[in-house]
């Protein structure tokens, strides 16, 4: 078994899921009392909230290469990011660590394509619905047809995440907005929606929507497994 190198803590709410989801995925496959091998450092989120705020993301940038560094350091295989947003920086980060990247939206792609699915619909921070890092890559590489909420929408799921889901706060209203958000997306044509926060899946989950959803958390740990495993 390979080790599974976690940079998290952004938030620690998802980052506690992606190491129960891993966790739980290696005792399913492997039995008995199996667990995984991991190293997690995790940051301040209080600091990268700011930096990301404020448009400082060279500064930012800086300190997920430094945790990435410990990580690799600490005995990591490959390297896995517990977030979207910071996915931003991926390829800087790999410039400066000799252990591969699993990138969540090339784990995320594979998934929505072994269903047969092209046109998604895309929730997340305002960085990764609106910048090219993330869309970008899902319509580049993988040749996806990918829908975001319009901008008052998008200002909703963003403040939700950052004002309620990274402090735990789960409420009613906020679910509802989502699905209001999500299904005004299927009414647009989507095929799938992608969960792109991994604070999400803690607010929404299948049931609460008609057409399949992609809750990144759960699809990145997962695939995290199949690679500490060997399992293509």
């Amino acid at each position: 078994m390979k080790t599974i190198g976690l940079l998290g803590g952004m938030s620690w709410e998802s980052s506690s899921e992606y190491y129960r989801i891993i966790n739980q995925t290696v005792n399913r496959k492997l039995g008995g009392h199996h667990s995984a091998k991991s190293v997690m450092y995790s940051v301040d989120f209080e600091e990268i909230k700011k930096l990301q705020h404020d448009d400082r993301w060279d500064e930012a940038t800086e300190l997920m290469i430094k945790g990435a560094q410990y990580i690799e350091k600490g005995g990591a295989d490959f390297l896995v990011i517990c977030t979207n947003t910071m996915h931003k920086m991926a390829s800087d980060i790999q410039q400066h660590i000799g252990i591969p990247i699993l990138h969540i939206a090339d784990a995320t792609a594979k998934r929505i394509k072994d269903q047969g699915i092209s046109r998604v619909g895309l929730l997340g921070t305002k960085f990764t619905m609106e910048e090219d890092f993330y869309k970008g890559r899902l319509i580049a590489k993988h040749n996806l047809n990918v829908n975001i909420p319009r901008e008052k929408e998008r200002q909703i799921v963003h403040d939700i995440i950052y004002k309620e889901l990274c402090l735990g706060k789960i409420e009613a209203d906020s679910k509802n907005a989502y699905q209001k958000i999500i299904n005004g997306l299927i009414n647009d044509g989507i095929e799938g929606a992608i969960l792109g926060c991994t604070e999400i899946s803690l607010l929404i989950n299948q049931n609460h929507i008609s057409i399949p959803i992609f809750d990144t958390t759960e699809i990145h740990a997962q695939t995290a497994v199949d690679w500490a495993l060997g399992i293509s």
